[in-house]
């Protein structure tokens, strides 16, 4: 869960400005801080085209060498991967994924019959476990922490005493409300600063107005203004470095942001699972949703499972990382903290349904089920399925920050199928690693290209979009290209040559990552980030891949 918006403190740092419009000094400030905060900023310059594909010895950039690794594959012959997307949905009609998407082959298309006897019906594509069988489905949830400080509320918030046995749990009612009371403090506090922002930039848009005679007008036309009206020239200055940095786009961000957290996410009486209607406390009720895998909001999910498979040959978009998969679409993540109960359930579809790869970039700092998330895991295990997962997005050590799933189970196992993919920038500088990434030197396995990642949007676009959320699937994608052109390799052999081919940078001098430290991040070697020290790279995982096949 990441409450905080992560552009807010660039947009505060204008509000700054007086409301006359004030201060050049001002000005110049804000855009220092706002460049050291904004997500996208992790590096200075715009990233070249498909640079996660990338090649630092042929391109300079920091990516993964699949361009190189197809060449060192081109004798060889492929079979079919399936990679299962567990996530927000994923536009099945998306120009660069037509004969992509996995098509169940036991199952006849909207014939209301289950078909394949698995227990849902009309699954061709995946399965959605958000939705209910009249075809609605869940957008928003609350976060984790509000559905835990609800449930606990209930239970406490009018007790005058608490029995003996209830004491543990009347502990935990009070840390989690503490930690809720926190956020919304936090989220409100938040919302102010950026109303205030809001109402700065509004007034230079009136000054404006104003002195152009017309409500409506063009960044050229505001570049031409001269005035010797002082509050004319700054509240010009504001405007331009608000195109510069398309701040109008982050209004609308942060508007959508704030509407959401406060009115939903932090919202403890919002509840939509009767939408679902299934038994929700009843982890062993496992057939409940409905076949829509595209569902209400399909850009995250689109934007991953593009970077793992775009098509390679269609002279489209982009070309995703694996060039012989079938992408699995389940859907189980809503705008909103995603619920164990439904992670657990995707984890044993996507298995049960022939997936060898499963994608997860989601997480929260919460859990209320880690034994049923954990079994599912451990089946997946069983069964030689990979599960790749993004690190998250708070800049945070994870060595000592919860962040759930997790590799390590509640009963102290350890998954041996299981990656965490931190996120790298493309440039070979201090800025290398992604200033919003998670890290961890017990925690974090490796890292791979999440910054300004070109993929797939809903509705046939393409955008960028920062995050471990697109380093996992880059990660994923490595993974389903080895498995396809090694079949032989096992889940655990294709995680040890991930990790063991990784290109190791130990000594490299690197910002750590914290979006939120009050003090400036210090310089720390980017080997202190992460278990191996390395960043994902295909070629050589190829090259050890073909160097172990040859041994047996």
């Amino acid at each position: 869960m990441t409450l905080k918006y992560l552009a807010l403190s660039g947009l505060v740092a204008i509000s700054t400005i007086s409301n006359t419009v004030q201060a050049d000094t001002g000005h110049r400030e804000l855009r220092k801080k706002y460049q050291k905060t904004l997500i996208a900023d992790s590096v200075a310059l715009k990233a070249p085209h498909n640079w996660f594909n990338l090649d630092f010895t042929d391109n300079k950039v920091l990516g993964v060498s699949t361009e190189k690794a197809y060449e060192r594959l081109q004798n060889r012959t492929s079979r079919t991967v399936v990679v299962a997307i567990v996530d927000s949905g994923v536009d099945i009609k998306h120009e660069d994924l037509q004969g992509i998407i996995w098509v169940n082959p036991k199952e006849v298309a909207e014939n209301g019959v289950d078909d394949d006897k698995n227990g849902y019906v009309d699954d061709i594509n995946g399965w959605s476990f958000l939705g209910g069988k009249n075809g609605q489905n869940v957008k928003d949830d609350t976060y984790e922490l509000t559905r835990q400080y609800a449930r606990l509320r209930k239970e406490f918030e009018n007790k005058k005493k608490i029995k003996r046995k209830q004491k543990e749990e009347y502990a935990q009612y009070q840390k989690i409300k503490a930690d809720y009371e926190k956020e919304v403090k936090d989220a409100q506090a938040q919302a102010a600063d950026f109303q205030k922002f809001y109402d700065t930039f509004k007034q230079a848009e009136s000054i404006v107005q104003k002195h152009l005679g017309k409500t409506d007008f063009t960044p050229s036309q505001v570049e031409a203004i001269n005035s010797s009206d002082m509050r004319v020239m700054k509240a010009k200055a504001l405007l331009q470095y608000a195109y510069e940095n398309n701040l109008e786009e982050e209004i609308k961000n942060a508007a959508e942001h704030f509407d959401y957290v406060l009115k939903i996410g932090l919202n403890p009486d919002f509840d939509p699972r009767s939408i679902v209607g299934d038994k929700y406390d009843d982890i062993n009720d496992k057939y409940y949703g409905n076949n829509d895998v595209i569902g209400p909001d399909a850009d995250h999910g689109t934007h991953v499972a593009g970077i793992v498979a775009a098509n390679r040959r269609n002279n489209l978009g982009i070309k995703g990382v694996a060039d012989n998969v079938k992408i699995m679409v389940v859907r189980a993540v809503p705008n909103g903290d995603e619920r164990d109960k439904d992670v657990a359930n995707a984890i044993y579809y996507a298995v049960n349904n022939g997936a060898q790869v499963i994608n997860m970039s989601f997480g929260k700092s919460y859990t209320s089920n880690k034994e049923a998330v954990d079994a599912a895991m451990k089946y997946a295990e069983s069964k030689g399925v990979l599960l790749v997962h993004g690190a998250g997005n708070d800049g945070e050590n994870l060595d000592q920050a919860a962040n759930f799933p997790s590799r390590t189970l509640k009963n102290g196992q350890t998954l041996q199928n299981w990656l965490e993919i931190g996120a790298t920038a493309w440039e070979n500088n201090e800025k290398f690693v992604a200033n919003f990434s998670n890290y961890g030197k017990q925690s974090v396995d490796v890292f791979a290209p999440g910054v300004d990642i070109y993929s797939l949007g809903p509705n046939q676009i393409y955008q960028e979009h920062s995050g471990t959320s697109m380093a996992s699937p880059v990660t994923a994608g490595v993974a389903a290209l080895l498995f396809s052109y090694f079949p032989e390799l096992t889940a655990v052999q294709v995680r040890d040559i991930i990790l063991k081919s990784s290109v190791k940078y130990p000594d490299l001098q690197v910002v750590k990552p914290g979006l939120y430290q009050k003090k400036e991040p210090g310089l720390v070697p980017f080997g202190s980030l992460s278990i191996t020290g390395g960043i994902v790279n295909a070629d050589e995982a190829v090259k050890m891949a073909e160097q172990l096949s040859a041994q047996k």
